[in-house]
């Protein structure tokens, strides 16, 4: 197996860095809860082969807009998963780092994922089992052959059985002529790391439903989420970031900026809002924020994680092994061509 990457190791330019992803059963959907529980059995195995510690279970919290609040609740415990109501008061007390917007569902499973160490994981565990990594080579190009296909790159052309195109936001440059994707836009997020004023403050991983957002870029947010962090409190705004080109820069918005720091002042306590250290990330945003996983032929494509993909991981790495060993098909809404 050869992995080609177009970076360095570590780098901060894709989606999958830094030191905080969310890890959450919370979805209105039951397919994503059912979804997230078979991932979260994939963190447990993922750090006994690692050897070490990649995800912080805090719990989670949502607040905000009662309907889907309810709608969660719905969903999860349908998928027999525990949740709990609390009055803002009682919230306030369990986490005095935080104001909240009408009562609070709280989820015992999740908190966060600490990206970095799980990509070097990955990698590591990868070429324990034999594989080669090339780091500094980029993708130019497919071209399919009766039999695999060949990658033209960077450093030279690789010819291959099967390849698998998880590019995220750059898989329509890498796949132009070759598979025609689902729309979807790449946006440029603009989460911020946040001073805690007392770092032994308790910290859910949380999410606010906000029934009065600010459109931004021709866009209303999908809701601020937050957690923390080792690198301070990490809070966003999800899917609210102007459109990009993925080779473009990772400059830091002044507005968003300025919006967020308003937004913490008045929702996030608990922090310092002038301490601000922006983390800039690309989102490749579907129209349905369902993901793409599917095969073509030999070629394998996983893209369109819509800014809440990370949570998933070892289960979007096995629907992609099965695909790419024994042709077995992605739930029908991850499909390229969708009935």
């Amino acid at each position: 197996m050869l992995l080609l990457e177009q970076h360095e190791p570590g780098h901060g330019r894709g989606g999958s860095h830094g030191s905080a992803r969310i890890v959450r059963l919370g979805y209105a959907d039951r397919f994503y809860v059912e979804l997230a529980a078979a991932a979260m059995a994939g963190w447990d195995e993922l750090e006994d082969q690692a050897g070490e510690r990649l995800v912080v279970e805090t719990g989670v919290i949502d607040h905000g807009d009662r309907p889907t609040l309810q709608a969660l609740a719905a969903a999860m415990e349908a998928a027999g998963h525990r949740t709990e109501w609390l009055s803002p008061r009682e919230a306030s007390r369990r986490w005095p780092g935080l104001a909240f917007d009408g009562d609070v569902l709280h989820q015992l499973r999740g908190g966060r994922v600490h990206a970095d160490r799980t990509v070097a994981a990955l990698q590591r565990l990868a070429t324990g089992h034999g594989a080669e990594i090339r780091h500094g080579t980029r993708v130019e190009s497919i071209s399919p052959l009766p039999s695999g296909a060949e990658v033209h790159t960077s450093t030279g052309t690789v010819r291959t059985r099967q390849v698998v195109v998880a590019a995220g936001s750059w898989a329509p440059k890498v796949l132009a002529g070759v598979v025609t994707l689902p729309a979807f836009v790449v946006s440029l997020e603009q989460p911020v790391h946040f001073r805690p004023h007392d770092w032994s403050t308790p910290w859910p991983s949380f999410i606010h439903h906000q029934t009065d957002a600010t459109t931004r870029w021709g866009l209303s947010p999908r809701g601020t989420y937050g957690m923390a962090s080792p690198d301070g409190v990490k809070v966003g705004f999800h899917g609210a970031g102007r459109q990009i080109d993925p080779d473009a820069g990772r400059e830091p918005d002044p507005v968003a900026l300025r919006d967020l720091q308003d937004y913490v002042r008045r929702w996030v306590p608990g922090v310092d809002a002038g301490s601000a250290e922006p983390a800039p990330c690309p989102y490749d945003l579907t129209e349905t924020s369902d993901f793409v996983i599917d095969r073509v032929g030999d070629i394998t494509v996983a893209t369109g994680f819509s800014g809440h993909g990370f949570k998933f991981t070892p289960e979007i790495g096995r629907l992609v092994a099965d695909l790419v060993l024994t042709g077995t098909q992605p739930p029908d809404r991850f499909r390229i061509l969708r009935s």
